[in-house]
């Protein structure tokens, strides 16, 4: 039979925001029917309209706040254009409130599987804003001129920005003056929909500590014209860029960066560092893009590893070696595995740029790899895991136990599989010893990393 919703689509109702949703929307319940309402906070009566009614549930917009939670942020004509952006979905949340929910979206889990474990506060940045350190923004034709910003949420229809608000100002101001020389130049903005055009999207990279930046110009063509004259404009007005690269994508695809990257000036990586050691930083690495919340993060991992000197630790998806290099100063021995081999030329560079000759990095699937060390009798006294958000696989799982570490720490972007592989850990004889730690990496967003300490029973 079929079910009726209680609701329908384009009509205006008014109800109480109970609760939040993992992604920050209001839930509204008219009778039983969940409606997820976005810029609406516990607490707050609303008059909204519904723009959206599936079988169990449906989704809505703010009309009025006929009233306003204390939590509530003002938000200005300019933050309403970065909402419409969807790049700082928390925005209309004061940062103390921010901070809370993602603690409490832990601990909502926890209850929801039965886990008695406690959660710890968030631990949350003096300044939650102008915090990233990367920025790869889309470029279009917009009334005839070439605009950057960011795509209107749920669609590809560009929103004009220069204040980003959660980047680095020095990375807003260089795509502002790259985005005036191309249009200097005549340079034609990528269409997609005809598959035409240059420019795609521009890159900025910021080093925190070195103050190197790089310019990507990631191009629909494999020629730039006028490139001597681009690169020349942008190094008088940039001099803290010591890297420019054309990056070439010439696939229909939303995949950023393609296969090809040209060197048109400077080096091809930038140098920062993090926990006192210093890296190589190309186009293509992964590097966290809150440096000042990563070393937070990383020194709060280092921490409960509970290093003597004497360990021997296994860095599961160890990218370019940020932890790895974190924990070889602290350790015996560090072996690290990713899957992406030249984030592993990468991490070996970084070993021997920081003179450190205790680490061993293999390129292999974490779960392959983990299953061979385990074969090979290794018997590491701590295994890290940083897994992307789809969490672990079962299969590392059981080779992670199989070589019954003391410590495990689980360093998660996504609490849903943290909590599962949580579980999976238990079945096998660990438990969880200390409180679950949230550090907020991405402030004004509704992402969420944690550090979680298992023990072998």
């Amino acid at each position: 039979m079929k079910i009726q919703a209680p609701v329908a689509k384009n009509e205006t109702y008014t109800g109480t925001v109970m609760d939040l949703t993992y992604e920050g929307n209001g839930v509204v319940k008219i009778d039983n029917y969940s409606l997820f309402i976005t810029n609406a906070l516990p607490g707050e009566k609303i008059k909204f309209v519904v723009t959206k009614v599936g079988k169990s549930f449906g989704f809505g917009r703010v009309l009025e706040h006929l009233t306003t939670s204390p939590d509530r942020a003002k938000i200005d004509a300019k933050d309403r254009k970065l909402a419409q952006a969807g790049i700082a979905p928390l925005q209309h949340m004061v940062y103390p409130a921010q901070l809370r929910f993602k603690q409490h979206q832990i601990e909502s889990l926890l209850a929801k599987n039965k886990l008695d474990l406690s959660v710890s506060e968030t631990i949350g940045m003096e300044t939650p804003y102008h915090y990233r350190n990367k920025a790869q923004i889309p470029v279009r034709m917009v009334n005839g001129e070439l605009e950057t910003g960011f795509y209107r949420q749920h669609s590809h229809n560009l929103v004009p920005l220069t204040d980003f608000y959660i980047q680095d100002p020095r990375i807003d101001k260089a795509i502002v003056i790259v985005r005036d020389i191309l249009r200097g130049e005549n340079i034609p903005a990528y269409d997609e929909r005809t598959h035409k055009g240059i420019i795609r999207n521009i890159m900025v990279r910021q080093s925190y500590y070195e103050k190197e930046m790089m310019i990507g110009l990631i191009t629909n063509s494999h020629t730039l014209p006028r490139a001597k004259e681009i690169v020349a404009q942008i190094a008088e007005e940039l001099p803290e860029v010591t890297s420019i690269i054309q990056n070439v994508n010439s696939r229909p695809t939303n995949v950023i960066m393609g296969p090809i990257t040209n060197v048109l000036y400077g080096e091809p990586v930038i140098h920062d560092s993090l926990l006192g050691n210093r890296f190589e930083i190309s186009a293509k690495s992964f590097y966290q893009v809150n440096p000042v919340q990563t070393e937070k993060l990383y020194k709060l991992a280092i921490d409960r590893a509970g290093l003597t000197g004497n360990e021997t630790v296994i860095d599961a998806y160890c990218g370019i070696g940020t932890i790895s290099l974190a924990m070889a100063r602290h350790a015996k021995e560090v072996y690290g595995v990713e899957v992406v081999s030249t984030a592993v030329e990468d991490a070996k560079k970084n070993a021997k740029l920081n003179d450190l000759t205790n680490l061993h990095f293999e390129t292999n699937k974490a779960e392959y790899q983990m299953a061979e060390w385990q074969k090979q009798g290794l018997k590491p006294d701590v295994i890290v895991v940083d897994p992307p958000r789809k969490g672990l696989d079962e299969t590392l799982i059981e080779s992670a136990a199989a070589m019954q570490p003391k410590k495990i720490v689980y360093v998660s972007c996504n609490p849903s599989t943290l909590i599962r592989d949580v579980q999976r850990f238990m079945d096998e004889g660990y438990h969880v010893t200390e409180p679950i730690q949230p550090v907020d990496q991405f402030p004004q967003t509704p992402h969420i990393e944690s550090v979680t300490l298992l023990e072998k029973d």
